[in-house]
């Protein structure tokens, strides 16, 4: 399987991406989270390509070569949906299958709420669709108060969140140091379901001075990593070259993220066929016993759940599985 690199520039952006696949198939669009690349989605890059899809997959910007704006606005979502429109234009515009993970999410979750008629379907891995915006006052009245009682936890798990909010500088700095470190983390399989029920590592991210604060980055196992060697080193080395504050900035925007939600078509209802996969064992972005993904049962007419025994990675922890959840969906909904 051939897979290219490619780049598109606009007046406004530049956009590095990867290609697979007939040029002439129907395009599928990856879009990456934190702090990632297009390669978490290598796997499903390779098996839709197979079938015939044209496979695209960005480096989103503040990532690899595409552009790294210096300020914070730059990297809220209706900059970043802006950025995919402006690709999916260049790849001639017919409607595309769109699949996000982590902040890739919320950029396609947006996109299908402003432009559905660029919607074939939209898929997204461990983050659910929220219709006022993926934004801490949207996601804190869904928190589970039995494991994140209020007075312990107020913002639950997210409360690197307000680390990343209150210590952009240091933070980003100390990211800096060890991406390498921070990637091999990122990048390790999940625990079993049992460990999984207490209280996310990232709800003490302030107590302990960062998501990866107290963590000895520098000697995180190198072995029996879900991405392979020459992946993980090249985002090391982007990360490295571009920092950590572009990255970062994707977290402060709250309140641009949540008027460019309410902007949307049918107060942010979506028609077209969506797809969500639960990871089974992502303890962060918990969706099985939460309530987190409620509102997007209530704002999707045409949704699909399937949950991958799996945790936040489940895209490459297990990618027979989320590439079968995938391919059914598309046969019983967008093909």
């Amino acid at each position: 399987m051939t897979i290219d690199r490619k780049t598109f520039e606009s007046d406004r952006h530049r956009t590095a991406y990867l290609e697979a696949g007939p040029s002439d198939g129907p395009l599928m669009i990856f879009v990456h989270g934190w702090p990632e690349a297009p390669f978490v989605w290598i796997r499903q890059i390779e098996y839709f390509a197979a079938q015939g899809w044209r496979c695209i997959a960005p480096w989103m910007r503040g990532y690899g070569a595409s552009s790294v704006p210096n300020n914070v606005v730059a990297y809220a979502n209706r900059e970043t949906v802006a950025d995919l429109v402006e690709l999916h234009d260049s790849l001639g515009g017919a409607p595309a299958v769109w699949m996000g993970h982590d902040w890739g999410s919320p950029v396609v979750w947006a996109l299908a709420a402003h432009y559905p008629e660029r919607c074939r379907g939209v898929a997204s891995a461990s983050i659910p669709y929220l219709a006022r915006g993926f934004a801490l006052p949207a996601l804190v009245p869904l928190l589970d108060r039995e494991i994140y009682p209020a007075e312990d936890f107020p913002v639950g798990q997210w409360d690197y969140w307000l680390a990343f909010r209150e210590h952009f500088t240091p933070i980003a700095r100390a990211m800096e140091a060890e991406p390498a470190g921070i990637l091999r983390l990122v990048f390790q399989p999940s625990k079993p379901l049992s460990d999984t029920r207490g209280p996310a590592f990232s709800a003490t991210a302030r107590q302990r001075g960062g998501l990866f604060g107290g963590i000895d980055l520098a000697h995180i196992p190198r072995d029996n990593l879900l991405l392979e060697d020459q992946h993980v080193e090249e985002m090391a080395r982007d990360l490295a070259a571009n920092g950590f504050s572009g990255p970062i900035a994707w977290y402060l925007s709250d309140d641009a993220n949540m008027e460019y939600a309410r902007e949307a078509h049918d107060f942010g209802r979506l028609a077209m066929p969506v797809l969500f996969l639960h990871g089974g064992r992502d303890n962060v972005c918990e969706t099985v016993r939460s309530r987190l993904a409620q509102p997007m049962r209530e704002d999707c007419s045409d949704l699909t759940e399937v949950i991958i025994d799996a945790g936040h990675q489940l895209a490459l922890e297990d990618p027979d599985g989320t590439n079968r959840a995938i391919a059914q969906w598309l046969m019983d909904k967008c093909v």
